[in-house]
């Protein structure tokens, strides 16, 4: 077995006066794909850092293998010393990385590289950090929360590459199908120590109910065994002193044992304070449109929305699905068509950007909405300090500006807010973000629930399953299609999932007529792009590796005996042969393409 890339052994950090993290330990191995889980606040992100060399730790060992390169992806990315993001990407390669792979990972998170980083939004500096943290291929990845601000075609096509990288990767993310398709283990920050598991995420919730149980088991025998010894203190007949005296220390450790046991960390308590009853019709809109300028963003959509339904929106960043949700609740009129709203309607919002939270306005200013020490939910009031605990808030947080607050917390307080609030319509933009996966959990139960309406934008699949009755799905050019079920049901009906609007505008360029002069023709500019380019250097290797592949399959598939002696493996031989052949079809079709178009931009 190969030695570790990377070690930490008994690793402690401590803010302030709070111990943060009392002995974690982290191992990768080449090929390693481990995912990090643990409640908002539990340390994952510190111990990245610290594997990253960004943060010392207080104690611990740390050993690198020689010459292993290792790329940390930052939450909050700094690109100020870089004119442009291409040189900001470039600058992360070293001698002998491929110098295609910056400016291919940009086009295909949808940057061209020329931007001013100054001028970025925090998604776009998000996807540029990705792209500097791939390009290398690194022999080990440390990607802490690399979907957030991706929409759903990034989040697959990143899902892609991963598996097709041979780096080690440790990931931490809020998105269940992204650990579940990526990881085969699992360490669990809990309490500042870790636990491993070498299974994927998805064997995760019931290993952690089983460590708890477990836990709670020896809790109560330790709390026999105490009082067993407190009455032998009591009432036990009195033997030698130095025997008595053992036992008294003995008492005394278990005292301290049970004294010094951290219990999992609490839960939140989600409810949503609801409103009175909404008519049966919540919304109904009638070919309903929308554009700006040339482009069309909705076009002739129609819906029937009822009491009860919970209806997800999803599309590729820009797709239009902020406009169609604003024409929904009204927010936003139609170029064309109408929308009718029901009877009796109470709409809650909750913002993904956070911008309505006031970052100079106090926690308890959030919750309260200024008005005292209480809570208004619906015809009850609460105090702000009991709701604080609810949304797992520390009693001393009451007076922290909200501009303070990490994401989770900021996340939780426009949550707790929202919900404290009477509705029957609730329209939810991105809620999942910063979320840790027991709160998102609580907050599918609460949702299916909920007696009233919901919207909801989200590129996370699992809650969409979860939550939805239904999508709306963006189709491209305007179109919008409804799908009953959640999105793994509109997978199944439509065949595929959600396709980014620059291959919408690649699928036009290829449908429009061609021009009508070999003059013409010649007089146009033919230039390849920075990806057809790398797929250029790299798919004759590519079709030379599966002609490999293929070959040594089928000089076991001539073995005349193979079905005789194992039908299953003739079965699978025969359906890799397949797979395999059809993908060196396709690849070398594609470089057949690819050299007429060099040869027609070389004149």
């Amino acid at each position: 077995m190969a030695p570790p890339l990377l070690i930490l052994r008994d690793i402690h950090l401590t803010f302030g006066a709070t111990p943060l993290l009392t002995g974690a330990e982290l191992s990768v191995s080449e090929g390693d794909r481990l995912c990090l889980v643990g409640r908002n606040g539990s340390g994952k992100s510190t111990l990245l850092k610290i594997a990253a060399g960004m943060i010392e730790a207080d104690k611990g060992e740390i050993f690198v293998q020689p010459g292993r390169t290792i790329r940390y992806l930052p939450q909050e990315p700094d690109l100020s010393a870089y004119e442009t993001v291409l040189d900001y990407v470039t600058a992360g390669l070293a001698p002998g990385d491929d110098p295609y792979r910056a400016p291919y990972l940009l086009e295909v998170l949808g940057l061209t590289g020329k931007e001013d980083p100054k001028s970025l939004s925090g998604g776009e500096a998000r996807r540029a950090a990705l792209a500097r943290t791939l390009a290398p291929e690194p022999d080990i990845l440390l990607l802490d929360e690399p979907t957030n601000h991706l929409d759903l075609p990034a989040i697959e096509w990143l899902e892609t590459e991963l598996k097709s990288l041979k780096s080690a990767i440790v990931l931490i993310s809020h998105d269940r199908r992204f650990l579940e398709n990526l990881s085969r283990a699992t360490v669990w920050i809990d309490r500042g120590t870790s636990r491993r598991m070498e299974r994927g995420f998805e064997h995760f919730e019931a290993w952690r109910d089983e460590v708890f149980d477990q836990e709670e088991r020896d809790q109560q025998k330790l709390a026999q065994q105490i009082k067993r010894e407190e009455h032998w203190m009591r009432y036990g007949v009195t033997a030698r002193r130095k025997r008595n005296m053992r036992r008294v220390r003995e008492l005394a450790d278990l005292r301290d044992k049970a004294r010094s046991h951290r219990g999992p960390q609490g839960t939140a308590k989600l409810a949503a304070t609801e409103g009175e009853t909404s008519g049966k019709l919540v919304i109904e809109a009638k070919a309903i449109s929308k554009g700006y300028g040339e482009r069309s963003i909705v076009s002739n959509f129609s819906s029937r929305i009822q009491r009860g339904d919970r209806i997800g929106l999803i599309g590729a960043n820009g797709a239009g699905k902020t406009t169609l949700l604003k024409m929904l609740t009204g927010e936003l009129e139609p170029d064309s068509g109408t929308v009718r709203l029901g009877t009796n309607l109470q709409m809650v919002t909750l913002d993904q950007k956070r911008e309505n939270l006031n970052p100079l306005d106090t926690l308890a200013t959030v919750l309260t909405g200024g008005r005292g020490d209480t809570v208004i939910l619906g015809t009850e009031t609460k105090h702000v300090m009991s709701y604080m605990k609810d949304f797992l808030f520390a009693p001393e947080q009451a007076r922290t500006p909200v501009g303070v607050l990490s994401g989770g917390e900021r996340a939780r307080a426009m949550l707790a807010r929202a919900l404290a609030s009477p509705s029957n319509l609730m329209v939810l933009d991105e809620p999942t973000n910063d979320l840790d996966l027991e709160t998102l959990d609580l907050l599918q139960e609460l949702l299916s629930d909920y007696e009233g309406t919901v919207l909801l934008v989200s590129h996370d699949r699992d809650f969409l399953d979860r939550v939805a009755t239904s999508v709306i799905v963006s189709e491209g050019n305007g179109k919008w299609q409804e799908y009953a079920g959640g999105y793994s049901d509109m997978v199944a009906q439509r065949g595929d999932g959600v396709t980014a609007r620059k291959a919408e505008k690649a699928a036009k360029a290829e449908k429009a007529p061609a021009p009508a002069t070999t003059e013409a023709r010649s007089s146009s500019k033919v230039k390849l792009s920075f990806t057809q380019l790398h797929l250029l250097k790299t798919l004759p290797e590519t079709v030379e590796n599966l002609t490999k592949k293929l070959e040594k399959l089928q000089a076991e598939m001539a073995d005349p005996n193979l079905y005789a002696k194992s039908p299953d493996r003739f079965a699978k031989l025969s359906a890799e042969i397949t797979r395999l052949t059809g993908e060196r079809d396709a690849a070398e079709e594609q470089w057949l393409e690819l050299e007429m178009l060099r040869e027609e931009a070389e004149g």
